[in-house]
């Protein structure tokens, strides 16, 4: 085996953790190593999960005229032309050119990148397994950050043509007619929509009573409407009972849930749950403790219970979203370096779910407001009453704020609509900073803009405080 390189830091992992960890202790002059097992860099954020399905969901888009209708005398149809080379065009391109972004990022900070999977020898020494043999690299402080895989239930026959996981889904070889996805988490409800958009008859399948648990009822509610008011077909409280793929794929899979309902589709995908991916890590060699569904339990400073070994990111399970992740790596180099510019995340933080259309949220919902016996009031605004939004032609949508009674604070902001996922942080701003009702009436937008919906919420509230309506100042 090749003599050792030593290192300062240990990345294993290019995906959004991983990568923003290696640039900043780079930027202070660590040396530093980051591995990849795929031949392909950038991890989920950019491969399988935050960029290229949100590319889809823009194709769809595109290729439906979803947003377009009604909006200048004559729709755009889809007349069945859109071929899947057209509708994965955009996405093949995007995740090209990030990922040519992430290696001539690693190469102008002067980070080494080793292609190969990583595993264990002792705290210290990592073992790169690769198509040139093995090599031994070392290193003071070592984090993992290798994300998440999806999880597949034994009695789902997965062959990545037909039946599909949250990974094999973004290299389908044609547009399915129609479609089953099981689980309404973010993942089934996000491509629910985007499939349902490019002309597939959706179903949704999901154990529980709701979609998206999480979220503020209303809002999932509201959700919820506009995808059965779209044709998805949403079965929840259910499981299928038996489902029969196939020999030949130009057949359709016969699928039958527990209470007896039976339906025909032509594509499958299974999107509840995954698990962290630490199965090649050896892990159990340093005695590096696992949770849950093979996550890495870390504690508030992102290390492990080996000291000097760190994890990050989806790995480590909730939020598992890219923009903490990446924020934990850098969190984690400033902890294991001691270099004290940002030693925690912040306790507040946006959701942004990429539905058609998109929901995002911060701050507590109204159920969490209920069971902390906060005197609190609601307010919203509708996209479609506000002159931007005539503009824009947007016929659904709604910003919902959560106002604590006493001092006219705005403790949550939950928005379903266009351009939820930007509009959002303005929410994070002034529930971050407390700011009250009179505070956002007071700040001047530009008009006419969605922003307005923030100030129409407000109006809102301020009319369910007094018991009467206000619909402007």
């Amino acid at each position: 085996m090749p003599s050792e390189n030593s290192n300062d830091l240990i990345v294993i992992g290019t995906g959004p953790a991983g990568e923003k960890a290696a640039y900043k202790a780079a930027y202070f002059g660590k040396k530093v190593a980051i591995i990849e097992k795929e031949k392909c860099y950038g991890g989920a954020g950019i491969n399988t999960g935050t960029i290229s399905s949100k590319t889809l969901k823009e194709s769809a888009l595109y290729y439906s005229g979803k947003y377009d209708t009604g909006m200048y005398g004559q729709d755009r149809v889809l007349d069945g032309k859109t071929t899947i080379q057209n509708f994965l065009y955009r996405k093949n391109l995007v995740i090209e050119t990030l990922e040519k972004a992430v290696l001539l990022n690693f190469e102008l900070h002067g980070v080494d990148l080793f292609n190969g999977t990583a595993s264990f020898q002792d705290q210290n020494t990592i073992i790169i397994s690769g198509d040139d043999g093995e090599k031994r690299i070392t290193g003071d402080y070592i984090l993992i950050a290798t994300g998440s895989y999806p999880f597949q239930p034994p009695d789902i026959p997965f062959d990545g043509i037909i039946v599909h996981d949250s990974d094999s889904i973004l290299n389908i070889m044609r547009i399915p007619d129609s479609l089953c996805i099981v689980g309404a988490g973010v993942i089934g409800c996000k491509y629910a929509t985007i499939f349902s958009a490019m002309g597939a008859k959706v179903y949704l399948i999901n154990s529980g009573d709701k979609i998206l648990p999480f979220l503020d009822d209303e809002i999932a509610q509201t959700l919820l409407d506009y995808m059965q008011g779209e044709g998805v077909e949403v079965i929840l409280n259910a499981s299928i009972d038996e489902m029969i793929v196939p020999e030949n794929i130009e057949n359709d899979i016969q699928i039958r849930l527990q209470d007896g309902m039976e339906f025909e589709v032509d594509m499958f995908l299974f999107a509840a749950d995954r698990s962290g991916s630490t199965k090649l890590l050896n892990c159990d060699k340093v005695n590096v403790e696992l949770g849950k569904r093979e996550a890495i339990v870390v504690n508030d400073k992102y290390q492990t219970s080996r000291e000097n070994i760190y994890a990050v990111g989806d790995v480590i399970g909730f939020p598992a979203l890219a923009s903490t992740s990446m924020d934990q790596g850098r969190v984690a180099v400033s902890n294991m370096f001691d270099i004290r510019d940002l030693d925690a995340l912040p306790k507040v933080f946006p959701y942004g779910i990429y539905t058609i259309p998109e929901v995002s949220m911060v701050g507590i919902t109204e159920e969490e407001a209920k069971e902390s016996g906060m005197d609190y009031l609601t307010g919203r605004a509708h996209h479609q009453n506000i002159p931007r939004g005539r503009i824009m032609g947007v016929q659904t949508g709604m910003l919902k704020i959560i106002v604590s009674k006493d001092d006219m604070v705005i403790r949550g902001v939950h928005i379903m609509g266009r351009l939820a996922s930007e509009m959002i942080h303005y929410g994070l701003a002034i529930v971050q900073s407390e700011k009250t009702v009179n505070e956002v009436i007071a700040t001047v937008f530009n008009y006419p803009t969605l922003h307005d919906l923030y100030k129409y919420a407000c109006y809102d509230a301020l009319g369910n405080l007094g018991g009467h309506e206000i619909k402007d100042f």
